[in-house]
């Protein structure tokens, strides 16, 4: 992918884990930059899990509203990165008659893992630096050389 886009939305399975987790630290990155939404193919409240492990590194999204793909205000994006399978497929359906670039990032869904707090949370902590490690890699952030 050359340069960043203006427009980036991340998909998911119910907008609560991965996607509004990816939302949120393509929002530090690249905060006013470029415009960062999140969905889901269905809705449910943010995971706690997933508040927790984002304000570990200093990103709250304890205030973000899941939607679906129905609900969104604007459809213009120039990249959907999908999270999920059912996200990939709904995305796939959504650009069939736009110009949009749809990424698939297969994301495990920590929201399976059991055991006590500290071993689900980690599992919320690993998918966390993955997607942070992905944003990173494929939207780079400008270096403080190419701002200047």
């Amino acid at each position: 992918m050359s340069g960043l886009p203006s427009a980036i939305l991340f998909a998911c399975t119910m907008n609560a884990v991965r996607s509004p987790m990816a939302e949120g630290l393509m929002k530090r990155f690249h905060g006013k930059r470029v415009f960062v939404d999140s969905v889901g193919v269905k809705a449910q409240p943010v995971d706690g899990f997933a508040i927790a492990a984002l304000d570990e590194v200093g990103i709250d999204i304890s205030h973000h509203r899941p939607k679906t793909f129905e609900e969104l205000e604007d459809g213009s994006f120039d990249v959907i990165v999908s999270l999920s399978p059912e996200a990939q497929h709904k995305a796939v359906d959504l650009t069939r008659h736009m110009a949009c670039e749809v990424l698939f990032w297969h994301t495990f869904d920590p929201s399976i893992v059991e055991g006590c707090r500290e071993t689900r949370l980690d599992a919320y902590r690993a998918v966390r630096d993955e997607l942070e490690q992905r944003i990173l890699t494929t939207f780079p952030p400008p270096t403080m050389a190419s701002v200047g």
